[in-house]
């Protein structure tokens, strides 16, 4: 009989977008995968595609801790019902809750950190309660997976996990074959500016919009924004600000797409001020798509950007750094950004294909069902 791997994550959205690379890597290697997450409409398409789908209830943004002790009680019944051979988990309600759960169930896991999110960029009561649980729940996890070195570090340093236990991924890993160069032909003659990103301040948006701001008579430049809107998110930017910004001319809101390749294909340069990630997904996406970037020299976009090579670095949450980065760019030919591009998809394919991140993946789990 075939072992069963359960990926949990807090949207059925993300296993489709992000792990179905690693899904159909591990279902070839003769495993049965399952997905546990939140009802969507992705739900379904996992379903068409062999992937049995697990509703649980999720408030992925909510701190009442009677839910999240359901939580940990839900998540203990799906998996000794279930009986995976091996969770793994990813994003913050998993990772401490689900970790408590399969504990209970005694079911193996292995946790990926991907990003800390507001938990470590505030420090108000809610982070540090967060904190509290993840040094309780991340005791379980047989591994724990981080995107970037700085994150492992700081989990370490505050005592939040056992060294012995925790590795590095790089991110989820990029298809390069999927994202590969589009040749686009564009009759004007403006650099193209783009920023991909969920609409909330801390990636950067506001100081995005300030270094438009800087090149504003200039028509040949053009600063564009693609991302949804979050309004659960305590730094979201509402949909009233983005209009008064497109109103005084310094950008062009572009919407959402499911087709985010063409519209970075259509872009000279890709731009991402975050305040922190744990490994950009859009910036890895770019790279492979041989588009230069302006990012933030911050843990999960700095390992992206070897400055001046692929793209350039800006000084976090500084729009003039960010403008002057932008200027740069700019001024380049569009044969060197060209090759900015070439060598970032370089980087890419050497250091952040999605073969490492399953490679990484299956010796654990194998391990695991020894």
């Amino acid at each position: 009989m075939n072992k069963t791997i359960a990926i949990v994550i807090n949207t059925s959205w993300n296993i489709y977008n992000f792990r179905l690379g690693l899904i159909k890597a591990l279902q070839k290697e003769g495993y049965k995968v399952i997905a546990i997450a939140p009802k969507d409409e992705y739900s379904k398409k996992l379903e068409e595609l062999g992937i049995k789908h697990y509703d649980i209830e999720m408030n992925n943004k909510g701190t009442n801790p009677f839910e999240d002790i359901k939580l940990i009680f839900d998540f203990y019944k799906l998996y000794k019902e279930l009986s995976p051979d091996v969770i793994l988990q990813y994003t913050i309600k998993p990772n401490i809750y689900g970790s408590i759960g399969a504990k209970m169930a005694g079911v193996p896991v292995i946790s990926n950190i991907s990003g800390l999110g507001t938990v470590f960029l505030n420090d108000n009561i809610s982070s540090k309660i967060a904190r509290m649980l993840y040094k309780f729940a991340l005791k379980f996890p047989e591994k724990i997976f981080f995107q970037n070195k700085d994150d492992r570090e700081l989990f370490i340093s505050l005592g939040l996990v056992a060294k012995n236990k925790t590795d590095l991924l790089p991110g989820s890993g990029i298809d390069t074959q999927k994202f590969k160069p589009i040749k686009v032909e564009r009759d004007d003659k403006r650099v193209k500016f783009l920023f991909v990103a969920r609409l909330v301040k801390d990636k950067g948006l506001v100081e995005y919009v300030e270094a438009a701001r800087q090149f504003l008579g200039n028509d040949k430049v053009e600063f564009c924004i693609l991302g949804a809107f979050y309004n659960a998110n305590p730094t979201a930017i509402r949909a009233s600000k983005i209009q008064e910004w497109e109103e005084k001319g310094f950008v062009k809101y572009l919407g959402t797409s499911d087709d985010v390749k063409t519209v970075i294909s259509e872009a000279d340069c890709i731009v991402l001020p975050s305040y922190r990630e744990g490994l950009s997904r859009v910036l890895l996406e770019a790279a492979s798509m041989a588009k230069p970037i302006i990012t933030s020299n911050v843990p999960g976009c700095k390992e992206v950007v070897d400055d001046s090579v692929n793209g350039y670095l800006c000084e976090v949450k500084n729009a003039n750094s960010l403008a002057e980065q932008m200027k740069k760019m700019h001024l380049l030919s569009n044969k060197e950004r060209y090759e900015m591009g070439r060598r970032g998809r370089e980087k890419v394919i050497k250091e952040f294909d999605e073969k490492i991140v399953i490679q990484k993946y299956s010796e654990v789990i194998k391990s695991l069902m020894e």
